[in-house]
This record gives structure tokens, C-alpha cells and sequence, in this order.
């Protein structure tokens, strides 16, 4: 005879199938009656993110989809919508409900390391520096001015592509211009966190224009780090000096530059300003710029974006 659905819970309700699983378990004695009516109560809003999801059956519940519910709350938690602790109980609820209906064969998902629910992100409430385009211009002039183009390009990259300082300086911006013509893409496989190699849509000629000024600079050089110097002297020296540029023109650092590609990338892709500058996209259509905008910045979370752009709605 088939095994029902919800692993012989008898009910078809997703919603009831976690309830009665720790049910279950209270009264057995191994777990108390008020521990399993909250973790009840805190996997209903699971199962409403399972069903939206069109997951209606406990035997069709994954990591990935749990991992994604918990980096959904992750976003809320930095926007101070809920507290971290809250959060990480969010998804305790769904390890302790699967671990119960799969009898242990259930691999947690862990609210911090999948999740992200537990690292500090702080929330953007100041528009970035660097987002006034005139203001970049003054600075890559003046940076050029100074015998400083590689330190120009860098800042360019960084304000059109979103990229790292040490991502910029590592492009090989020849390769890039060539891909971004032929593809309408460009990958940045070089000085990325962890590794992570990503690639950015070419949305605009302006970008087009960047990777093609910082081809000229490159030369006849690997990268935007000059013949003959290795990336840490390039850090102490050039770039250095960059970033203090960048400072006595009032942007105070190349993040900022990162959130004014962050801010464009959002309302291009919503055709509303974030919310912190008064911007009124859907919930879905927020959510889903705020994934895009993670991706391209090379972030494996969404809730790091609202250092970017601010919290969401």
C-alpha cells in the first residue's frame, strides 16, 4: 500500500502536517506541549512560503527551498522588521518539524551559515556619495590629471560595473571589452570574494565606454595593475592613493561607488527608486531586484544588498 502524504501525518494540508508532527512528539513526552505549539505556530509561515512556492507536501520540502525561505527572513532581519533570534527560530521550527516527519533523515539547515540570518549587516539610511555622476567625473579628472589613470579607471569600474577595488584592478579590461561586444556580458573571475565568479549584464554604452577607457590604460598589461608591481604594492601605492582622492572629493571610500551602482541597478530594473529615497516597487518586484542586484555585486546573500540600498518595504 502507498505511504499517504505529509510521511502518513493524515492530512494533505502542509500546514496541519507540521502541526501534527510535533504533536506527535509532545505527546510521546519529548517534547513539551508549549515548545511544540510555537514551533507549530512558527512553521505556518513556512508552509505559506512552501505553497506560494508550489510546494504542498512535506516529502517535496528541500535544503535549497528552506535556505531560501531563511535568507528571505535574513532580509527582514536586517531591515529591523524581526530581531535575529526571532529569525533564527523561524528556521529551527522547519529543521525541528522535517527532523521529526522524515524520523532524523532530515539535514538541517543552519540559519546562520545558509541562511545568513546571524552576521551583522548594517542598513544604508544615507544616499551614497558617489551617486551624483558629475562628482565621479571631477574625481577620475582629476585622478588623470595627476598621471593617476589606472587609479581613473578603477573608480569608473566601480561606479558603472559595481566592481570591488581589487576586482578593477585585476580585470583584464582587453578580454572584458571584447566579451561585453560579443556577449553583452563581462565575467569577473579575478580578486573576488571567496572566489565567486560572476558576470554582469552591459545594460548601457556608458559602461561600454568604461571597459574601453580602462582597456586603453591597461596597455600592454595583464590588468589595471601596472607592469612590474604585484597587487599588494599596487594597494599600498596606487590605489592608496586613489582612495585618498576619493576622499578629499567628499566619497569617502569605493563602496559608496558600489551602492551608486547598486541604487541605478535597482531602479532600472524596478523603474522605482529604493525605498529609503521614497521608491514604492511591489514586494515581489523589490525582492527580485534586490536578488539581482546581490548577484551582480557578488554577494551570496540578498540581505547584504540593503548595505547597499536600504531595507526593504
Amino acid at each position: 500500500m502507498a505511504k499517504a502524504n505529509n510521511y502518513g501525518l493524515r492530512t494533505r494540508d502542509l500546514g496541519k502536517a507540521g502541526r501534527f508532527a510535533v504533536n506527535a512528539v509532545a505527546r510521546e513526552g519529548q517534547m513539551g506541549y508549549a515548545t511544540a505549539a510555537a514551533v507549530g505556530q512558527r512553521w505556518q509561515a513556512f508552509a505559506a512560503f512552501a505553497k506560494a512556492e508550489g510546494v504542498k507536501r512535506l516529502e517535496y520540502v528541500t535544503a535549497q527551498l528552506v535556505a531560501s525561505y531563511g535568507q528571505a527572513i535574513a532580509t527582514r532581519v536586517a531591515a529591523g522588521e524581526l530581531s535575529a533570534a526571532y529569525g533564527q527560530n523561524l528556521v529551527s521550527a522547519i529543521n525541528t518539524v522535517m527532523g521529526h516527519a522524515t524520523r532524523g533523515e532530515w539535514q538541517s539547515v543552519s540559519p546562520t551559515k545558509d541562511a545568513g540570518i546571524a552576521h551583522r549587516v548594517n542598513v544604508r539610511t544615507a544616499i551614497p556619495d558617489g551617486l551624483d555622476r558629475q562628482a565621479v567625473t571631477v574625481v577620475s579628472d582629476d585622478l588623470r590629471s595627476a598621471g593617476m589613470a589606472n587609479g581613473a579607471a578603477i573608480v569608473e569600474l566601480a561606479r558603472d560595473l559595481g566592481l570591488r577595488a581589487k576586482e578593477a584592478s585585476l580585470l583584464n579590461a582587453h578580454k572584458a571589452l571584447q566579451e561585453a561586444r560579443d556577449t553583452g556580458r563581462v565575467t569577473i573571475a579575478h580578486g573576488t570574494k571567496g572566489g565567486r565568479i560572476r558576470t554582469l549584464p552591459i545594460t548601457s554604452e556608458r559602461q561600454l565606454a568604461t571597459l574601453a577607457y580602462a582597456s586603453r590604460v591597461q596597455g600592454s598589461a595583464r590588468s589595471l595593475v601596472p607592469t612590474g608591481q604585484t597587487w599588494a604594492k599596487w594597494e599600498d601605492g596606487g590605489l592608496r592613493q586613489t582612495r585618498e582622492m576619493l576622499q578629499e572629493h567628499g566619497i569617502s571610500r569605493i563602496h559608496e561607488l558600489r551602492s551608486a551602482y547598486a541604487m541605478e541597478r535597482y531602479q532600472a530594473i524596478t523603474g522605482h527608486l529604493p525605498p529609503m529615497m521614497g521608491g514604492a516597487a511591489s514586494r515581489s518586484a523589490d525582492r527580485a531586484a534586490r536578488l539581482a542586484v546581490a548577484q551582480e555585486l557578488g554577494h551570496s546573500r540578498i540581505a547584504i544588498v540593503v548595505n547597499y540600498i536600504g531595507g526593504a518595504r
